[in-house]
């Protein structure tokens, strides 16, 4: 073999590596307490936050302050998705998880214990930037708990509507993400996240959520968006954008509707490894598509590799920042 066959043979196994290495790994929680304090999105009400570490194989649990129902961040407990995704149990609910969902599996927290004394996560500036921020700076420690994932051995499709998803086998977490809306700022857009936490924390975290100025006083009507604002959403008017401070990147729906989208995705239990690709979905389609998925059970395996192959992760990064050097990156069409 020649040397530069030789130095592409060894690039593509080290890539290759490092994505079983990211997927391949022990469970992770906080290594400190968080609090987070905010107003909710649709509710309007104000609500105060605490993340604690938990044990191995606990997974993501909500616990609302005075209600002793303990609700699992899972498929079956969603109740709700009508702009934003819901959870609840015997009746108690906490409302829009998804930026906090996807914060959670941006950075690989396995387990989490969440008390909240309302019933809606704070929106806090309408991305997940806030939550990544206190959790990288509370720190984040390695389990003695082996990880699971779930492996994609066969294309899975699935529609909806105008909702397309189809989950292909592949090594690593891709996802390729497309909308398209009838505004000058948006059209069709696209764009391809391999899955890595330090692009997640600097490219889709921020991202925030966004709507329609001749929507609001509709949802409002509803009994939504009671606790929308300039400080916590982008507005759009029919020529641009309404809020001052402009956008934080030129696709920031784009990147938005994906951070949505990891955060639903979240709720099949454990992460993916495969190349998943979605166009026009919301969370409606997105938990329809995790649950036909589930249901699929000849299209994916539960995959827990063996000590050896998913060394414990004792980098001294992984308290405060996460993994060094994956080969993660995003692509546009």
């Amino acid at each position: 073999m020649s040397t530069k066959n030789l130095l592409i043979y060894g690039y593509f196994h080290l890539a290759y590596s490092l994505l079983k290495r990211a997927l391949m790994r022990y469970q992770r929680t906080l290594k400190e307490e968080i609090f987070v304090e905010g107003v909710g999105l649709h509710t309007g009400t104000q609500a105060v936050m605490k993340l604690k570490p938990a044990p191995g194989d606990t997974g993501i649990v909500f616990h609302i302050k005075g209600k002793d129902v303990a609700i699992n961040a899972t498929a079956k407990a969603v109740c709700d998705t009508a702009f934003a995704t819901t959870l609840g149990v015997d009746g108690t609910r906490v409302k829009t998880v998804e930026h906090l969902l996807a914060a959670l599996a941006g950075l690989g927290i396995d387990n989490l214990f969440i008390e909240i004394d309302g019933p809606e996560v704070p929106i806090l500036d309408g991305s997940s930037k806030r939550f990544v921020d206190s959790i990288i700076g509370a720190g984040i420690t390695s389990q003695s708990c082996r990880r699971p994932h779930l492996k994609i051995v066969k294309p899975f499709f699935f529609s909806d509507a105008d909702a397309e998803i189809a989950a292909m086998p592949g090594d690593g977490m891709r996802i390729t993400y497309r909308i398209f809306y009838p505004h000058r700022l948006l059209g069709f857009q696209e764009m391809t996240f391999e899955f890595d936490e330090d692009l997640f924390v600097k490219e889709i975290a921020p991202a925030r959520t966004f709507g329609f100025l001749k929507d609001v006083q509709r949802l409002r009507a509803k009994g939504l968006a009671k606790g929308g604002s300039l400080e916590n959403a982008i507005i759009l008017n029919d020529t641009g954008v309404v809020n001052s401070s402009g956008l934080r990147f030129k696709d920031e729906f784009l990147r938005h509707k994906l951070l949505d989208f990891i955060g639903d995705l979240s709720l099949a239990g454990s992460p993916m490894e495969g190349h998943i690709t979605a166009s026009r979905t919301g969370h409606t389609s997105n938990l329809k598509f995790v649950n036909a998925l589930l249901a699929a059970a000849d299209c994916w395996r539960m995959v827990c590799g063996p000590e050896s192959d998913s060394p414990r992760l004792d980098n001294p990064r992984l308290d405060n920042q996460g993994l060094d050097g994956r080969a993660g990156n995003l692509k546009y069409a």
